[in-house]
């Protein structure tokens, strides 16, 4: 990826006026440059960076009328530019994984590791990289998700019948969408359905998370074994409803987590297996559905294998 030159701000001396006295200097700064990260705030004042009347600053230094603050250059980047510079870097990628494509349809096998839309912090994912590689077509939309950390069969609709004919599709149940997966442990072979109820909610520092709930909507996913090892076993897993997080939910609920799920999984089964893949082993193999102008089955498959 080609690197950003560095732009750095001015040194800035700051006199602390009234409304400031009794303010800790670490808060001051964090309410007065909003855009700096706090790392970036605790590490400048650790290395000594920020004075306050020419002497270093503490964190927990009260500061008092007229006292001079001296804020050191910071580190600045157009946030626009290295966005730009980034959704080329992922174009190229993107374009060789095209698996199918017509007047109606992109289908793609996403990487991991990259969101299929901007947003809660994310600058992009892959619907801009799509807009920016199609910049003619101007319907262009996720037909359905995928998680982040999840690899495999994306689609994506460029006309606006496509996407409606398709979301009635998956609505219906009428589509087939199939997974792999490395999970932990032996699976037993009588496990062939999971049928717990998901719910949505938000952990203690407010990120998304979904839970098993007798309130939650009715989930069901379809489960056979395709090779086992001495702690690990390979599925074959086939949605029946398409729930957020479904497939990490239903496993680790009942005691076999995804290999190197950091939301759902168990790190410290991660950590005793000795394998040199450390993303998540959870892979979208095979879409099936009915085209929506030709009415043609069309199955999409990614040859891609989880390796461990």
């Amino acid at each position: 990826m080609k690197k950003i030159k560095k732009k750095y701000t001015n040194v800035k001396k700051i006199l602390i006026e009234k409304n400031s006295i009794g303010q800790r200097i670490d808060n001051f700064i964090k309410k007065k440059f909003k855009k700096i990260s706090k790392n970036a705030i605790y590490t400048m004042i650790r290395k000594g960076r920020i004075r306050i009347n020419k002497k270093r600053a503490k964190a927990k230094n009260k500061l008092k009328k007229n006292d001079i603050i001296r804020i050191p250059p910071i580190y600045k980047i157009n946030k626009n530019k290295k966005k730009n510079i980034c959704i080329k870097y992922y174009a190229k990628i993107i374009k060789k994984r095209i698996l199918y494509e017509d007047k109606y349809l992109i289908i793609i096998n996403k990487p991991k590791k990259i969101a299929v839309h901007g947003g809660s912090g994310i600058s992009f994912g892959i619907i801009e990289i799509m807009r920016f590689i199609y910049t003619i077509e101007k319907n262009l939309e996720l037909v359905h998700r995928l998680d982040k950390e999840t690899s495999g069969i994306l689609l994506i609709s460029k006309k606006k019948f496509v996407l409606k004919s398709l979301h009635e599709q998956i609505k219906n149940r009428t589509t087939k969408k199939t997974y792999i997966a490395a999970i932990h442990g032996s699976w037993p072979k009588k496990i062939k359905t999971i049928k717990f109820p998901l719910l949505k909610t938000k952990n203690i520092f407010g990120k998304r998370l979904v839970i098993v709930n007798k309130n939650g909507k009715v989930s069901e996913t379809k489960f056979k074994i395709k090779k086992k090892y001495k702690n690990i076993t390979i599925l074959k897993i086939i949605l029946i409803t398409g729930r957020t997080h479904q497939i990490r939910v239903h496993t680790s609920q009942i005691g076999y987590p995804i290999v190197n799920d950091n939301r759902y999984g168990n790190r410290n089964l991660d950590k005793k297996i000795n394998i040199n893949n450390k993303n998540l082993c959870l892979h979208a193999c095979k879409f099936s559905f009915v085209h929506p102008k030709t009415k043609e089955k069309i199955n999409i498959t990614s040859n891609e294998k989880i390796i461990l």
